[in-house]
């Protein structure tokens, strides 16, 4: 599942998670090879995602449907690119209704199980926010270029295609003139990375891309990895924040209902955002627990408390009325 959130700062630099939600679900897969990925909406959506996120005390929720997915798969002339125009014709799609849940002032939260769509959520968010940065949470860097990619599946491309210094790197993709890459590089920063490509990691190192792959989340902790990244790409604590959340970025034992699973991930409590799924992998116990998971990162991730909700209005505890005889 990939998923978007916007988060503001107050001064004193501490995380004030937007009261205001919109969901967005997208039933996608020809991004990749895995059959079941385009179901990770209705599953989420059927495992109580509205009703748990409405647990957390203040939150408003608007679930905006799934976006239209196009059918018609128009051939293009592009070298190891599967499905480009599907791809695209859903990216834009998606771009478009990003940008109007944040210009509606809400916390665009994106469901879907194909990282392909990473296109389409950065950009919308892009087009309302040009200062903002991207975290990318991913077992992979999602940084490969058609020429580089072992695959052809878009959803290992989805970073490249968005920055604007990779793109003279790129052939001319007839579908895609709806999307200019403008989003910087020098704005971005990867957490959890285990499974990187040799020209994956060149682009890394070539453009010196805040990067903390899986060993360094050992040496330092999850929360110092954030925060230098964060320095890094804002030190000012001023932009406006976008996660890339995938679900494979967690360890295998965790969600084992992913296409790409990786051992040696994160933990459960080290994840901070949303996931990428296939509820149609694995068994009946192995999607409840993916999907669990990814409901405890999403509730973490706008606002719930492990320490438990105040009820509203309560001030104290209730008193035992006596009894009368």
């Amino acid at each position: 599942m990939n998923s978007l959130r916007v988060l503001a700062r107050n001064m004193s630099q501490k995380w004030e998670p937007l009261k205001k939600v919109g969901i967005i679900g997208v039933p996608f897969e020809k991004g990749q090879k895995k059959y079941g990925v385009s179901i990770a909406p209705a599953a989420i959506r059927s495992a109580g995602l509205i009703e748990r996120l409405k647990e957390i005390d203040g939150i408003d929720v608007k679930d905006y449907g799934d976006i239209d997915i196009p059918s018609c798969n128009e051939p293009v002339n592009v070298d190891n690119m599967a499905h480009l125009s599907l791809v695209s014709a859903c990216n834009k799609n998606l771009s478009n209704k990003v940008s109007q849940v944040l210009k509606d002032e809400r916390v665009a939260v994106t469901i879907g199980g194909d990282h392909s769509i990473g296109v389409g959520t950065v950009d919308g968010h892009y087009r309302v926010n040009e200062d903002m940065i991207l975290i990318w949470v991913d077992a992979h860097a999602d940084i490969n270029t058609n020429k580089t990619s072992d695959s052809g599946s878009v959803h290992g491309m989805p970073v490249a295609l968005l920055v604007k210094e990779l793109s003279d790197y790129w052939p001319y993709l007839p579908s895609m003139d709806w999307q200019i890459p403008k989003f910087s590089i020098k704005n971005l920063g990867y957490v959890g990375l285990r499974s990187v490509d040799e020209y994956e990691r060149l682009a890394i190192e070539k453009y010196d891309v805040p990067a903390f792959a899986m060993e360094d989340i050992e040496e330092h902790g999850i929360q110092k990895s954030i925060n230098h990244i964060l320095h890094r790409i804002d030190p000012e604590g001023k932009k406006p924040i976008h996660v890339s959340f995938d679900i494979d970025s967690l360890d295998a034992l965790e969600a084992p209902s992913t296409g790409t699973p990786v051992r040696g991930g994160l933990t459960l409590r080290e994840a901070i955002q949303l996931m990428e799924i296939n509820p149609a992998l694995g068994n009946d116990a192995d999607r409840k627990r993916t999907i669990d998971a990814g409901l405890c990162v999403l509730r973490a991730g706008l606002g719930f408390s492990r320490r438990g909700t105040i009820p509203s209005g309560i001030l104290d505890l209730p008193v035992q009325t006596p009894q009368s005889n």
